[in-house]
């Protein structure tokens, strides 16, 4: 058989990920915080795309409105008789017998302000004007805008930097601030060290006894406790300072596994004291400060914000909304893409416009698709879960993807990426969309299945109305879940209540027990 070179066309499908869609996707698994980031990306990047505020944004039930094209209008500050502008003109004498305050001299400059010395100074008031600086009322900004309030609020101190000034203080000697500094610098936010001594006196060339010393005046430092290496450290750091480190306590702190398990019977014996004592000793332990630095804060919490509400409607149905709060409101300037369409004269000018402009028309659509289509599984979810939200947790239903997914229409991979990291809010709280998703648990009469969850919320009612003479073993569990018409394993009741954080029954027994003790007492 010849071997030959041959030209040949052929047709055939196949399935390609156009950047378009690809971005559609992201946004579809995107967070509220993740999809703000990502917009003002896009609105720094596509002068064709603008944020609108106010209450012009995409309404809740209907998403669409979010899309229609809208021009910038220009802001029109209050005309002189408005009342506006009557409010601003309350004279310092009202004011001041409103507040029941000297309202003279607050963030009034001595003497006279700026624009008045401006305007004196500048030969026959040269470029110069009434509001020549001072803003339309004088002590503001030239565009007339009243003075940031922020400006005066004092910054958070760190606890970085309440560390530096007393390092200050307590080290003149600047070869001892620089390795104190580096300890500082590896102190983390609760106020633990977190790299080893040995390292930072490498790094700096220093000798590892001047660092342990320098590290001894650091934990000496506000607050107590910080600049421990681990817990135990920094209880007796805190002990130290309150004169109650004795050799009773030190063996007491020296033993804190025991105390996670209140085997007080054993630390007793280790203490060398008697019952009491050791009731007095874990409760000067509880006033202590685990967590040093937590008084200066960390990085900022976000509030969570929900991306569905859903409300009792009046018929006994659900009425279930986007949350307008959380929709972005992006739209496309199409009167500027008009403007500078008109005056671009070169290829690459055009091309630039025409990039824009169908970029920010795919996006618009791919926001709109994407809040419809949270709308849509959601609503699936409240219809499928009806009894949780009417009756609690223990009537929460097993649920899958596929069954919301086939309910929609949609993939399974769809409705994955819609249900991450998106919350709705409901009459019992706010909830992760996941979270109505959960394993069946088998009936021992082969009726309806039991949601995992609902099964895990009924062990911890368990525990919780447990007494001391009657904890439940994880066997005995089982049997009373048996008895309500749930058949589960004992090891799934001891993964369940691992994941509930609850403790197992004989640390459960001791709890139960020292505080009846310490009741007593």
């Amino acid at each position: 058989m010849a071997i030959s070179t041959k030209l040949m066309m052929r047709q055939g499908q196949a399935l390609v990920m156009t950047p378009q869609l690809l971005q559609a996707i992201k946004l579809l698994q995107f967070s509220n915080l993740e999809l703000a980031a990502f917009l003002h990306d896009e609105l720094e990047r596509n002068p064709l795309l603008e944020a609108q505020d106010g209450d012009g944004g995409v309404d809740a039930a209907d998403p669409s409105q979010g899309a229609e094209p809208s021009a910038a209008e220009p802001f029109e500050g209050p005309q002189e008789g408005d009342w506006a502008q009557q409010d601003l003109a309350v004279d310092s004498a009202t004011l001041s017998a409103d507040l029941g305050a000297d309202m003279s001299n607050a963030f009034e400059p001595e003497g006279p302000s700026i624009g008045e010395r401006a305007r004196d100074e500048a030969p026959d008031g040269a470029g110069l004007s009434a509001t020549s600086w001072t803003g339309a009322a004088g002590g503001g900004p030239a565009d007339g805008e009243a003075p940031n309030l922020e400006a005066y609020v004092a910054d958070r101190q760190s606890l970085h930097e309440h560390l530096a000034e007393q390092l200050a203080l307590a080290c003149p000697d600047p070869r001892h601030r620089i390795i104190g500094q580096s300890i500082i610098d590896a102190i983390d936010e609760s106020g633990y060290l977190r790299e080893e001594l040995g390292e930072i006196a490498a790094r700096l060339e220093a000798d590892r006894a001047e660092a342990e010393h320098i590290l001894a005046t650091i934990q000496t430092f506000d607050p107590s406790g910080v600049g421990a290496r681990d817990l135990a450290e920094c209880l007796a750091i805190q002990l130290k300072e309150r004169d109650r480190y004795d050799p009773a306590m030190q063996a007491f702190v020296a033993n804190l596994p025991l105390v996670a398990r209140r085997d007080f019977a054993q630390l007793a014996k280790l203490c060398g004291v008697d019952d009491e004592d050791i009731a007095d000793m874990a409760a000067e332990l509880r006033r202590l400060e685990p967590k040093p630095g937590r008084a200066f804060g960390g990085a900022p919490i976000q509030p969570l914000v929900a991306d569905v509400i859903v409300r009792a409607a009046a018929d006994g149905a659900w009425h279930v909304e986007l949350n307008a709060d959380a929709l972005p409101r992006v739209l496309v300037n199409h009167s500027y893409a008009a403007q500078v369409s008109a005056v671009a004269t070169g290829p690459a000018d055009k091309s630039f416009i025409s990039s824009c402009l169908q970029n920010a028309n795919w996006l618009t659509k791919s926001l709109e698709q994407r809040a419809r289509t949270i709308l849509r599984v959601a609503s699936e979810i409240v219809r499928l879960q009806d009894a949780f939200l009417t009756h609690g947790v223990e009537h929460l239903r097993p649920l899958n993807l596929r069954t919301v997914a086939d309910a929609i229409g949609m993939h399974e991979s769809t409705v994955s990426r819609v249900t991450s990291n998106k919350y709705m809010m409901t009459p019992r709280g706010v909830f992760e969309l996941k979270y109505f998703f959960s394993a069946s648990i088998a009936t021992t009469s082969g009726a309806a299945a039991h949601s995992a969850e609902a099964v895990r919320f009924r062990i911890k009612q368990m525990i919780d109305r447990e007494t001391p003479d009657g904890i439940l073993s994880d066997d005995a569990i089982v049997e009373r879940l048996k008895a309500n018409d749930i058949e589960i394993a004992r090891r799934t009741v001891a993964k369940y209540r691992d994941s509930l954080r609850i403790p197992s029954s004989v640390d459960r027994r001791r709890a139960k027990l020292a505080q009846a003790r310490m009741t007593a007492h």
